[in-house]
């Protein structure tokens, strides 16, 4: 029998396992298995070579992640690999230029800090979080879930191949999480109506080490800066807009992304292909059940505009396993109720609140039209002029305030 069967092996399942087999806390190191059907594949990858081609999908990784991530064993092998840390970030409302005064410009020089984030290839960053947790002594089973039974004393996880048995099961296996349906737990959906379009792309000018972004009436643009000197860009565009984006051939595309980018950069390049990810709103009922839990995307998806997406998910994945290695050192059942509960109503009210406030941006930034709106992008501008208002948001960004889990905190 294993302490925790983790049933998805992207970047959050991939962390909680490192953290547990670890020893998150008093309790020691649990014995931990991993459901990946990928993991094979992804491990004998040669993560960050020159022969591996950059994923063209990537996560903006904050303070609070990078610390989790050294607890996790992980953090050094992605400092090693493609990694480009960004100091500052230029937000600005499509009705003022991106060179103007009124351009809200967050500088980690402000708080006495390197960095806002890094900016890291979702696969890598993967790779990195299996190898930890197979050095910290993970067991990595590359199967599906086929079938839960849970009893008042363990889980039953059923694959193709093996049955494996735990006191707790957790969810780590997206938004379509099968965990979540074969535990009897819901999920309230919407759809933002909007579509994301990821790719890589080649700017006239450097990025300056900055993350841009610019709120338009028909969405949101993001562009990301990457360690070669390129740039990922997040355009999240209605969904009519986006599908005719998509039809075009990469010349009329890059012409289409110059408007929209009004220059910022200078001219673009398509440097990949390009990406599309329908845009929804998803919150789980409950984030727990008898002897199951789940985190990350199983559990909540938020609209990427403020890039916390994996962040939160991280911080699910050490929260969860500060709580079970306490009970675990308690000479407690780390599957019991009480302990998950304690772990819902932690994170569930967490991301509550940054989803609702990624949301209020969203529709009055980049949708807003009413005089309340109006205010709002106004207001970009007035946070420009207050220090302390530049530095509480840049707090934020770097994801060193709320109530954090232990491994989230500066050593």
């Amino acid at each position: 029998m294993f302490d925790v069967v983790i049933v998805g092996g992207g970047p959050v399942g991939a962390c909680a396992g490192a953290l547990l087999a670890r020893g998150a806390g008093k309790g020691g190191a649990l014995s931990v298995a991993l459901l990946e059907p990928r993991a094979p594949a992804l491990l004998a990858a040669p993560a960050g070579s020159a022969v591996a081609a950059p994923d063209v999908r990537v996560v903006a990784l904050s303070r609070a992640s990078e610390n989790v991530l050294t607890h996790a064993g992980a953090w050094a092998r992605i400092r090693a690999l493609r990694l480009s840390p960004y100091e500052r970030m230029r937000i600005w409302h499509e009705s003022v230029q991106p060179a103007s005064e009124a351009v809200l410009v967050f500088d980690a020089a402000d708080v006495g800090e390197p960095n806002l984030g890094y900016i890291v290839e979702n696969r890598l960053l993967q790779q990195a979080l299996l190898e930890a947790f197979a050095q910290a002594g993970g067991h990595i089973e590359p199967a599906a879930l086929e079938s839960l039974d849970v009893t008042d004393t363990e889980a039953r996880v059923a694959t193709a191949g093996a049955t494996l048995t735990a006191r707790l099961v957790v969810g780590a296996d997206g938004s379509q999480s099968a965990l979540r349906a074969a535990a009897g737990l819901g999920a309230r959906v919407s759809s933002y109506r909007q579509t994301a379009i990821v790719a890589t792309v080649r700017t006239a000018r450097p990025h300056q080490s900055t993350a841009w972004q610019r709120f338009m009436k028909d969405g949101t643009l993001a562009f990301l800066p990457l360690a070669d000197g390129t740039s990922s860009i997040v355009w999240s565009a209605d969904e009519a807009l986006a599908a005719g984006l998509l039809r075009l051939g990469d010349a009329a595309f890059a012409a289409e992304l110059d408007r929209a980018s009004d220059l910022a950069l200078g001219a673009t390049q398509l440097a990949s292909e390009r990406v599309a990810v329908p845009l929804m709103r998803l919150s789980a009922t409950r984030y727990v059940a008898p002897r199951v839990a789940l985190l990350g995307d199983a559990a909540h998806v938020v609209h990427p505009l403020a890039g916390q997406g994996v962040n939160l998910g991280l911080l699910d994945a050490a929260s969860l396993a500060q709580l079970v290695a306490a009970a675990v050192g308690a000479r407690e059942d780390p599957g019991a109720l009480s302990v998950l509960r304690a772990y819902e109503r932690w994170r569930k009210s967490e991301v509550a609140a940054m989803a609702t406030a990624i949301d209020v941006f969203d529709r009055l930034l980049a949708h807003g039209r009413d005089p309340v709106a109006r205010l709002a992008q106004r207001g970009l501008s007035w946070v420009n002029r207050s220090q302390e208002l530049r530095r509480f948001f840049i707090r934020r960004a770097l994801g060193v305030s709320g109530e954090l889990p232990e491994a989230a905190r500066a050593r």
